[in-house]
Parts: structure tokens; sequence; C-alpha cells
């Protein structure tokens, strides 16, 4: 088949024609609502801004604006003209393919950081970035998708999305309002779909950006990138769409918590889910299966983004640190340590000895009210960021686990006993460190705990990496490593 012959593409609202190694884009004279081409003066306008705007991203695709005529020097209408694109270098063709593509993935989130870096940025721009700005997008289409409960999509998936969106948003202004502070909401693409990206040699080229209403396309730079990312998991590539968010990140040097990466993707995912709602109920009887797969990424992209705080929480010896340690590292959770935070107070180094008595010294009551306090001060600052967190300490206090439970009403809480009966051998051969508790003091603790029956009892006498994977099936209950949620590395590879 000969790529350049003439072929004609039609959407809701223009028509393409490709003749040789060109494309002409005509805006069809329609009023659509959200987008109004009825006139030729509103045509020409569209035209040209469709040039400009996609020129930041492919400047040699979009090479200008002709007008038709019927007679010479009186335009009828106008052509967005456009060097042609080789159908067969689509990436979601290269995708479904399964031709490798990890290279122009990079090559794309490459451009797209860079793209970003210069994007226009301004207070009207950032009001679309806020956090209630992006709940009332939310709750637009929870509404808008709502006549298609159990006739589309399953109603309890459908309102398990709204609760776990609404929850997420809870108390997270510090979040966004940390993003707008740093640059981050900017005038972007909008419409990043792996059908109109284009893999050449000499690198990608990015078509299409969102250009009909300007504050569809002023969002979080995270958010541009999570759409590609939630399109790459719809053709089912979830691997890629985890490489590209992390090269996208590293570009960017964005530091954002995985939870807000996995809230833009659920959004992005969930807002084609309505589409695909609005679409059956035109007749267009694929929708429904498309809205049920769109909304299953959603929901997955959200139970993987829920803010956790954990409690870590037994008797000196019992390996809560190593436990806590290893699970910040495995989940790219904060931890907090009581014993630092306990001589950090105090102002003593955290290897130097402060042992005394049991409940005396900095270990009597008023002292650790004050660090428990202090701990949960921290971990309520990180939470609003989006932020998981661990706390490592005794929580042999039931008052002292309320007061966690109070700080914790938009995260999930949870809590992990660690139980060993290696505790005092380990005890008595271990090294000076952080923790000043000896057996004796450990056995007080013990007669004074209260019960934790809420709490999930880890077995540490064994590896860590067993206890590890225990604490991940109470953590991560829909599975542990089901949907990637590490945070991505900022150094470029």
């Amino acid at each position: 088949m000969n790529p350049l012959a003439a072929d004609v593409a039609e959407t809701h609202s223009g028509v393409v024609f490709f003749v040789g190694d060109r494309a002409y884009k005509l805006k069809k004279p329609v009023n659509l609502g959200f987008l109004d081409f009825s006139t030729r003066e509103q045509r020409e306008l569209a035209c040209h801004r469709e040039v400009e705007l996609n020129r930041r991203f492919s400047p040699d695709v979009y090479l200008g604006v002709a007008d038709v005529t019927l007679s010479p020097g009186v335009p009828c209408d106008h052509l967005v003209v456009m060097r042609r694109m080789p159908a067969e270098r689509r990436l979601s063709r290269l995708v479904r393919a399964d031709i490798p593509v990890e290279d122009a993935l990079r090559a794309i989130a490459r451009l797209l950081a860079r793209t970003h870096s210069i994007a226009p940025r301004g207070e009207q721009i950032s009001a679309e970035g806020t956090r209630d700005a992006l709940r009332k997008r939310w709750t637009d289409s929870f509404d808008q998708v709502r006549p298609f409960h159990a006739r589309v999509i399953d109603e309890a998936q459908a309102l398990e999305i709204e609760q776990l969106t609404l929850r997420f948003l809870n108390r997270r202004e510090p979040l966004f309002a940390a993003r707008i502070r740093e640059g981050r909401i900017i005038d972007g693409h909008g419409d990043l779909m792996a059908d109109d990206i284009y893999c050449l040699d000499d690198g990608p080229r990015v078509l299409d950006c969102l250009d009909f209403d300007d504050k569809l396309r002023w969002l979080d730079g995270l958010d541009d990138a999570a759409f590609l990312c939630m399109d790459l998991e719809r053709l089912d590539a979830p691997q890629l769409a985890e490489r590209f968010i992390s090269w996208y990140a590293q570009y960017a040097g964005d530091p954002a918590p995985p939870s807000l990466r996995h809230h833009y993707i659920a959004y992005r995912a969930f807002v084609r889910a309505k589409v695909a709602c609005l679409r059956w109920n035109q007749g267009e009887t694929a929708g429904a299966s498309e809205a049920r797969a769109d909304a299953e990424i959603a929901l997955r992209h959200l139970n993987a983004g829920a803010v956790n705080l954990v409690l870590v929480g037994g008797l000196p010896g019992t390996g809560k640190t190593a436990l806590s340690e290893a699970l910040g590292d495995r989940l790219g959770f904060t931890v907090l340590n009581s014993d630092r935070v306990r001589k950090e107070l105090a102002e003593l180094p955290p290897e130097t000895s402060a042992a005394a008595a049991y409940g005396a010294g900095i270990y009597n009551a008023a002292w650790t009210r004050r660090t428990y306090a202090e701990l949960l001060r921290r971990a309520a600052q990180l939470l609003s960021y989006g932020e998981s967190v661990i706390i490592d300490a005794s929580w042999t206090s039931a008052p002292l686990r309320a007061n966690a439970a109070e700080i914790a009403d938009s995260a999930d809480t949870i809590a992990l006993s660690c139980h060993t009966p290696l505790a005092d051998e380990r005890l008595r051969s271990r090294p000076q460190g952080v923790s000043d508790a000896d057996p004796a003091i450990a056995a007080r603790m013990a007669e004074s705990a209260d019960p934790w029956p809420e709490a999930v009892m880890v077995d540490t006498s064994g590896p860590v990496e067993e206890s590890v994977e225990h604490a991940l099936s109470a953590i991560r209950p829909f599975g542990a490593d089901h949907v990637w949620h590490r945070r991505p590395q900022l150094s470029p590879g």
C-alpha cells in the first residue's frame, strides 16, 4: 500500500485530507457547546490557534494556515496545513504490535518536560491547579456518570471511586498549594494520547493538543504526563506506563509523592470512562466495555495512591525498627523513629545514651507524651502533602494510639505489632544505638502495655524480608505489587 496515497479522516469537529506528504485539516461549521466553529472567522481563529499551540511540541509538523477560496482573495474557509505523519510509526500501533518503544518513550518524556519548563504560567493558570478546582472537575464527572450506574458501570465500583477520590482530596490543600508555589501548574498539552504521537527516527512528534478550551489545558505538568500513562495502561502496557512517568519525573525534576501520580492517572481514566458512557448513550455499544475497563484503571490507581499512616509497634528488641526501615525502602514511605525524635527533642545526638530507670529521665510520662505529640505533628504535615508515613514506636499506650487515629482521617491507618521470642537475646547482644532499652525495661513495658487487638501481629523472628512480606499483605491487601507505587528517582539514567 502506498503510504502517500490520498485519504480522508473525519471527527466530530473536523475533516482531515491526506494528499502526498501533507495533511489538511478543515474545521466543520458546528457549534457543539464546548466548541463553536459556526462562523468562518471563528474557524480561522481556531486554525491559527491550533498551529500556535501545537508548534510548542512539534514545530516542523504544523506548517501554517491556508485559505480556501472560491474567487481570488476572498476566503470562504481555512485549513491547518501539516506535514503528514507515517501511520505505521504511531505510538499506539507500535505498542499494540509489541515493538520496543522504550527509547521513544524516554524521548517523549524529555520533550514533555522540556516543553513544560518553558510553558506559560500565571495566576489564571495556577487557579486551575488548586485542590478545589480539581475536586470540582471530579465531582462534575461523578454527576455526569451517575445516570450510568448499574447500566454501564458497576454502581458499587463507581461509588468506591467517588469515596476514595474525595478522601484523598480532603485535607490535601497543602499538597496542591505547594505544586502551585513550585510553578508546576502550566499551559500544557491536555490530551496526550498514544494515537497522536509518532515515533520517528529523529525523535517523537506530539500532535493534537487540546486547543478549544484553555482551562482544560491549564494543569499540573504531572497531570499532563499522567494522560499518556493512563493511555498506555489502556493499551495493556502498564510497565511502559510506569517507566514513562518515572522518566518524566526525572527530566522535570519533580519529586511529587506517588499518591499524586496515581491520583492524576485515576482522574484521566475516569474522564475516559465518562466519555465512554456518553458514547454508549449515543448508541456506540463498545462504549460500555471501555467504560468498565477505564473505571477499573481509575479504581486500581486510587487504591494504590491511598495515603497511609502505618504504626509499627512492639516491645524493645522485637525488630520494629528493622521492619520499619525495610518497609520505608520498599514503599517509599517516610519513616519517623520515636527514639530519634525523643533524643532530638532532648538535644542529644541519636547514639548518645540516655539510659534511665523505667519511667525516668527522658523516658518519663511527660517526655513520652511530648515525643508522641511531635511524631504525630510531623506525620500530620507529611500526610497533608500526600506522603505516606511509618511511625516506628512501641505504641503500648491506647490513648496515644487514639491520638494517632485523630490525625489520620484522610489516610488509611494500618497497625502492625511486632513479636518474637528472641527479643531478650537481641537486647543483650546488640551494641549501643539509638534505643536505650534493656531486658528489664522491656519487661516493665510489657506489664503496663494496653491490649492492641486491632493490630496485625507480625512475627519478626526470621529474616526481615519475611516480615516485610507479611506486613505488605496488611498495607496493600489488594496486592502489594499489583500497581507500582515507588517514588521515581530524580537522576536521569
